[in-house]
């Protein structure tokens, strides 16, 4: 049979001044040249696949960047562009469609990313996480309840009037706000050109919910945000932290809009003086490294050193063979590409194979075409990452049928410094066999092989499969993708809670399936903690076009409010979200670190984890969330995040060279007074609450410790 190959090069000349991945820079060329081909218009396939969203009436492209210094914000926005959140380096940006050549060659920025695309990732719960025991105050000072901590909710498919999110009496909501990046009506934040944003009770309820997007009228939140804080309605079906407040946003399936989210939670948290934990139950594979070394992994980390806990599903793509590791040693890789089939799934287009290969280590990809018998009809060339500097779109002719697939290379990616490539191959219409090849003199690759949607928001693996000798078959092992391979970020694995049959018999309590397992491909340990994840019930959002089987109902203000269990990563985040809330209830003085080696030092084994060793494991983390220790310890760790928190005592004199004294205490605290310096260590302790000497204490600032009602209080005071 002959074949031919077509090449259609996009050439990255022109790019300048601005640094940005090989992938950016193809997705850029290719937006260009589909909108010059389309006359300005924007398809629904380009909508679907980039985040592109139409705000006010004008196409914008939503990226990641890092800013040069100085950053004048100002000549970004006298371009058109809508300049979003910034923390630290990073910054939000949204580009109109038809300026992004000037946007690559704008000197207020150093590198970009085009956003990555998001997906989404009780009542045996709670006694498997030992919560029960946490509510009650058995052996501890009080019950804690998640009161005074904020939990924001970045997902769709809320229900701002379900009763599951107003406090126990079923009197006030627990929603402090919400924001609809969707929903373009307005008012939209201050600071924000998009979306609309409610404030108050009368708002929400007159919403009713977010309004439909690229999932429709979702429930996804809801239960998600059930499971977190849920008051349960009166229904058995509480969450953990049942009277903690929330924070709502839709976003806009990008990375852009999720940064504009932290940010906009951050600061109503800040002006409410409350510890914020942030879920997060979705990820993304397609775009950017998965290290925790992106933009948006930074960004990230730079809000966790502003106190804020993020927690983040593990991903479900365990028992997917889906990745493979391959050390070369001059020889090659053959493996065939399975690609995903429905009939119904009207945006399905191929598989995506990402890779990533060691620093300074070059190899070379392509495919080949075998007919069902794994006769060789045809095959591409073998694409270099250190020598492939175009956007390579092409197809491999057999007969009368063509086989599509596009390419794009880094021979160093800017954030980590790996080679990478990210090949892409639309589904064949007849049964051809699809293989990847690879080769290199030396190094170790990972390879990937995830669902390609025009939507670009798949984020399911398909496995890698042996034809026979020669050929390689795939695991499921390094299946953590962003944001849960971000180091400061608490990663959540899933596993069935355990509960008593009729019988009398315990029974659960073995990891999920779908659960991915770790580690990163820099041998980082991820997932960090496992939760239940199986069959949680949780809030169903009444106004959702999703199918589910009710478990319970209850009716308010007129309306019918379901209850429904659902499975995977996204239901054992909010678990963990929960407990955290309940750990900052006890001790809001925590660091988003001391969160984590909380629930790792206090996470508990048992006949399905079998012994977990002090460095952990790659399907189980640490070992399964254990909220009543964890509770524990924390009462007892010493914190130094600063909360604007009003107290009925002080410190006086502040500043001080020779004492001080504490006023307004009707009672002496139960527990020793303690004054610990900035970095957390204890410098002197008291029984007494006057005239505690600190004329020994060097100068600077210093915080006063107490446990008063069961709860951490710290205040700073000046020793001169």
């Amino acid at each position: 049979m002959r074949f031919f190959l077509l090449l259609l090069l996009f050439p990255f000349a022109g790019f300048s001044q601005v640094t940005t991945s090989a992938n950016t820079k193809a997705d850029i060329q290719f937006l260009q040249v589909e909108i010059g081909r389309n006359h300005g218009i924007v398809s629904d396939e380009i909508r679907q696949r980039f985040p592109v969203n139409n705000i006010h009436g004008t196409e914008y492209v939503s990226f990641l960047a890092k800013v040069n210094t100085p950053f004048h914000q100002n000549e970004l926005e006298s371009d058109g562009i809508l300049v979003g959140s910034k923390i630290g380096e990073i910054l939000s940006l949204k580009c109109p469609i038809g300026e992004l050549s000037s946007l690559l060659s704008n000197e207020n920025l150093s590198y970009i990313e085009i956003a990555g695309k998001v997906k989404p990732h009780l009542d045996r719960v709670i006694s498997d996480v030992r919560a029960d025991s946490v509510w009650m105050g058995a052996n501890l000072p009080e019950g804690y309840t998640g009161k005074d901590v904020i939990i924001g909710i970045t997902d769709w498919g809320f229900d701002y009037t379900s009763p599951n999110y107003y406090d126990t009496l079923l009197s006030n909501t627990r929603i402090l706000a919400a924001w609809d990046q969707f929903k373009n009506a307005g008012p939209a934040p201050v600071g924000y050109a998009y979306g609309t944003e409610y404030t108050t009770p009368t708002e929400l309820i007159n919403a009713e919910s977010d309004t439909s997007n690229i999932y429709s009228y979702a429930t996804h939140g809801s239960h998600v945000a059930g499971i977190a804080g849920g008051s349960g309605a009166g229904t058995i079906y509480r969450g953990l932290a049942f009277e903690s407040n929330f924070l709502f946003t839709t976003f806009l399936v990008d990375e852009s809009a999720v940064l504009d989210a932290w940010e906009w939670m951050y600061n109503k948290a800040t002006a409410e003086g409350k510890r914020l934990v942030i879920n997060m139950s979705w990820g993304l594979y397609h775009f950017q490294s998965i290290d925790g070394t992106s933009l948006l992994s930074q960004a990230l980390d730079n809000y966790s050193s502003l106190g804020v806990v993020f927690v983040t599903s593990a991903g479900n793509n365990g028992g997917e063979n889906f990745h493979i590791q391959k050390d070369f040693q001059g020889d090659s890789l053959l493996t065939r590409i399975n690609f995903y089939s429905s009939a119904t799934l009207s945006t399905l287009w191929g598989q995506s194979i990402q890779s990533w290969g060691t620093p300074g280590e070059a190899y070379s990809v392509g495919i080949k075409v075998l007919s069902s018998t794994n006769t060789l009809l045809a095959e591409s060339d073998y694409y270099s990452t250190a020598t492939t500097l175009n956007y390579i779109d092409s197809f491999v002719v057999v007969g009368a049928d063509s086989i599509f697939f596009n390419l794009s290379c880094d021979a160093a990616y800017p954030s980590n410094g790996r080679p990478q490539a990210r090949l892409r191959v639309k589904r064949p219409t007849v049964s051809y066999r699809i293989v990847l090849k690879a080769q290199a003199a030396s190094g170790t690759v990972h390879f990937w092989n995830v669902t390609e949607l025009t939507s670009d928001v798949g984020n399911w693996g398909m496995p890698f499969s042996s034809l026979g000798s020669g050929y390689t078959a795939g695991n499921d092992s390094n299946g953590i993708g962003a944001p849960a391979c971000t180091f400061s970020a608490i990663s959540v694995a899933a596993y069935a809670s355990n509960f008593y049959t009729a019988g009398g018999t315990l029974a659960g309590g073995a990891l999920a399936n779908f659960s991915s397992v770790g580690p990163l491909i820099n041998d980082t340990l991820k997932p960090d903690i496992a939760a239940p994840g199986i069959a949680v019930g949780s809030s169903m959002s009444s106004y959702t076009d999703a199918a589910y089987t009710a478990i319970e109902s209850v009716d308010f203000n007129g309306r019918t409010y379901d209850f429904a269990r659902l499975s995977g990563t996204s239901m054992s985040s909010p678990v963990v979200a929960g407990v955290v809330a309940l750990i900052l209830d006890a001790n809001p003085t925590l660091t988003p670190a001391q969160v984590k080696n909380i629930l790792i030092q206090t996470a508990r084994e048992d006949n399905h984890t079998g012994v977990i060793p002090a460095t952990g494991d790659v399907h189980w983390g640490h070992g399964k969330i254990n909220a009543y220790l964890a509770i524990q310890l924390a009462l007892g760790v010493v914190g130094t995040v600063e909360m604007e928190q009003s107290f009925n005592w002080s410190i006086y004199p502040n500043p001080t060279s020779d004492y001080i004294s504490l006023q307004g205490f009707e009672e002496i605290p139960s527990e020793s007074i303690l004054i610990i310096d900035m970095q957390g260590n204890i410098v002197s302790e008291s029984n007494s609450f006057e005239q505690i000497p600190v004329s020994e204490l060097t100068s600077g600032m210093y915080f006063v410790r107490i446990v008063r009602n069961g709860k951490v209080e710290q205040q700073k005071f000046v020793k001169q």
